[in-house]
């Protein structure tokens, strides 16, 4: 039996190696390992902790989970003062701070000897990391900048925030060093978090910003870490232990970008974008890039950020109030605007949301004319008390349509009206409703015209009928001739109907005609994702599907039998329940029987022995093969899926881009994370049916 001693060392040694991993791929985005290799790791490491917790650290990569909720956050005071930065809203402005610091050079140095570093401006949340003995012991706020709130459980669970410093090569880490960077959200993390909240009935996150910092100011962590965070480091504030570029610490002709480089080398991570520069005219050069490239960027910036390379000279110049002469923000034309709020109105989505917008008095916002802006859901509006014939202040957010931040109220005039939410759709007429404890209202109309075009797409996508050629373009294009007023006359359509249209030459005729013939044969559990009921998605189609094994008989299911089926809780229940108990959508399921759409599952058995027989998975992320294939096969070798971690999940089995609440939940049970290399593992029977699918 191995002895304290060793197995403290071998967990140490997990640590150092999955530390490394993660700088790879958070940091680089440069991986040396595979997934499964990986997840190993973790699996090997948790395992070790849990049978010896006394070796437990809060510097593991284990820990990023998040603990147990603060009851509030502890005020610290930072080393130094975080200082805040002038702004400069355009070259005038620029070159008059290059002319006022050039007045207070020390002899010998004038303005054409200065290099400056510049680096986008990120929109995010300043954050300050304490490093003692090469551990992450304090992770702050900036507060006012000289106290910030003690926000470190949070930061530990962000996957680009080091737990540990990386060896440099050039000897140990520092035995202190604190560091200042800027947490954010990137952009698309943002809209794809927003998609699942809107698909589940959640609130939504505001914008980016407001989405970083309201997440790292969760007072429960477990909150933190089910969001897609990110950071980069930009300033060292203080070390103890080594001689590097930091004032009142540097050797004489150390620079800024020294010390970005020393970051980089001790392992954190640094934005690509940042460039060292010879001159003035570089850098608006650099402005006007990034001014005209902004939106190519995964991250809010609002302008860029300029300093002068030489620290001495930084140090020299001193600062004047709160901000340092040595440095200045060179920000870009504002995001925000003042214009009236004509009217109120909603729009339908696929899966029947119902979501308000502004109709705007036209407004220049960031180059374009914005006549439209998002108002999030009724309860946002009457928070903000937002009125039909306000003035209010709108704001771009990497988006197309801005979003109304607030009315002025101290304008209005007396003729401004509430509004509240229509009682019924505006496309169908239908009854709308909004779920206990749910923000957002829906149209439950599977026939709603609003939602028709969306389901018809979602319905002929990949993963559910799968009929190629049906895209979005082609769907309203139906729509609007009247061959289509539910996904089931998909299933009517002549290719006398099709080739009078314009663009519907005889061989595309024929293509969708026979793609919609071969979708007739689909798995039941993919006309049950098909059918678009809120909740259900691919997983949770499967369970229905391997339960009941044909629509009928799911039809029929009341609320509490739903209920009895692992995986399915209280609001998946009752939204399949009530879908079916609408007339209108019992009408389309008809059609889709007379058109001959298959509605029961073929029970399949392997043959052979069922290695998987007493075992419950849980999917998440991109598969080689469609999610409810896997599924399927799982279940033939005696296998179980659900559609949530539980504590009698036995796996989850993840693929690329797995989704951060089940993984999340995963690490917190300490259940079993795999990829599909390990699950052929434990089934190799599986290889045969997985190339067979393909």
């Amino acid at each position: 039996m191995a002895n304290t001693g060793d197995i403290e060392a071998r967990i140490e040694a997990q640590r150092r190696q999955i530390h490394y991993h993660n700088y790879r791929y958070y940091v680089l985005d440069d991986p040396v390992v595979s997934d499964a290799e990986y997840d190993a790791l973790m699996r090997e490491l948790r395992e070790l902790e849990v049978a010896h917790p006394e070796l437990a650290t809060p510097d593991s990569p284990t820990q990023r989970v998040g603990g147990e909720p603060l009851e509030a956050f502890q005020r610290v005071r930072h080393v130094r003062p975080m200082l805040s930065l002038q702004d400069a809203f355009d070259e005038g402005k620029m070159r008059d701070w290059l002319t006022r610091i050039s007045k207070l050079l020390t002899q010998g140095v004038s303005a054409d000897d200065l290099e400056f570093v510049v680096e986008p401006k990120i929109d995010g949340l300043t954050v300050v990391l304490t490093y003692e003995g090469g551990q992450l012991a304090l992770g702050a706020t900036r507060g006012n900048g000289v106290e910030g709130e003690d926000v470190t459980q949070n930061l530990r669970t962000i996957r680009s925030v080091p737990l540990r410093i990386p060896v440099s090569p050039n000897g140990p880490a520092p035995a202190r060093l604190v560091v200042r960077g800027e947490a954010y959200m990137p952009i698309g993390a943002f809209r794809e978090f927003n998609r699942r909240q809107e698909e589940l009935g959640e609130k939504t996150l505001a914008n980016p910003r407001n989405a970083a910092a309201g997440s790292i100011r969760q007072l429960d962590p477990r909150i933190t870490a089910s969001r897609p965070l990110d950071l980069f480091t930009y300033a060292v504030v203080d070390v103890e232990g080594k001689a590097i570029p930091v004032p009142g610490r540097h050797r004489t002709g150390r620079t800024q970008w020294e010390a970005l480089e020393y970051l980089r080398e001790l392992g954190f991570p640094i934005n690509p974008a940042n460039r060292l520069l010879d001159d003035l005219d570089a850098v608006i050069e650099y402005y006007d890039h990034w001014l005209e490239q902004r939106e190519a960027l995964d991250y809010e910036i609002d302008g860029v950020v300029v300093k002068i390379n030489d620290l001495v000279v930084q140090e020299a110049l001193g600062s004047v109030g709160n901000a340092p002469r040595g440095a200045v923000a060179f920000k870009f034309p504002g995001r925000e605007a003042i214009t009236k709020l004509l009217d109120i109105r909603v729009n339908v989505g696929r899966v029947g949301t119902i979501t308000p917008y502004a109709l705007l008095e036209p407004v220049r916002l960031s180059g374009a004319t914005m006549r439209q802006a998002t108002l999030h859901n009724e309860d946002y509006i009457r928070e903000k008390d937002i009125r039909k014939g306000d003035t209010v202040l709108v704001r771009r957010v990497g988006e197309v349509i801005p979003q109304v931040l607030r009315p002025l109220v101290e304008l209005r005039a007396g003729q401004e009206q509430a509004w509240r939410m229509p009682k019924v759709c505006p496309s169908c007429g239908e009854p709308i409703v909004r779920p206990e404890g749910e923000v957002a209202y829906y149209c439950v109309n599977a026939a709603c015209p609003a939602q028709l075009v969306r389901r018809i797409e979602h319905f002929a996508s990949r993963g559910t009928m799968e009929i190629e050629g049906l895209g979005e373009k082609i769907a309203r294009q139906l729509v609007d001739e009247g061959l289509l007023r539910d996904v089931a006359d998909i299933y009517y359509l002549r290719q006398e109907d099709l080739l009078p249209l314009e663009g519907f030459a005889e061989k595309k005729v024929e293509n969708l005609v026979g793609a919609i013939e071969v979708s007739k044969d689909r798995p039941l559990a993919r006309l049950i994702t098909a059918l678009g009921i809120r909740y259900v998605g691919d997983v949770v189609a499967q369970l229905l599907a391997g339960h009941y094994r044909s629509l009928d008989a799911l039809m029929a299911a009341s609320q509490e039998e739903l209920e009895g089926i692992e995986g399915i809780g209280p609001r998946i229940a009752q939204s399949v329940v009530e879908w079916f108990n609408r007339p209108r959508n019992r009408r389309v399921v008809e059609k889709l029987r007379r058109a001959g759409v298959r509605m029961t599952e073929e029970v399949v058995e392997a043959k052979g022995p069922r290695p998987l027989a007493g075992l419950t998975f849980v999917i998440t992320g991109t598969l080689s093969i469609p999610r409810d294939e896997m599924a399927a096969l799982i279940e033939r070798h005696g296998g179980r899926v659900t559609g949530s971690v539980s504590r009698r999940t036995n796996y989850l089995l993840a693929g690329a881009s797995p989704g951060g609440s089940k993984y999340s939940r995963a690490q917190e049970l300490g259940t079993l994370v795999i990829g599909e290399e390990e699950l052929r593992e434990l089934c190799p029977e599986l290889v045969e049916g997985m190339m067979g699918d393909r």
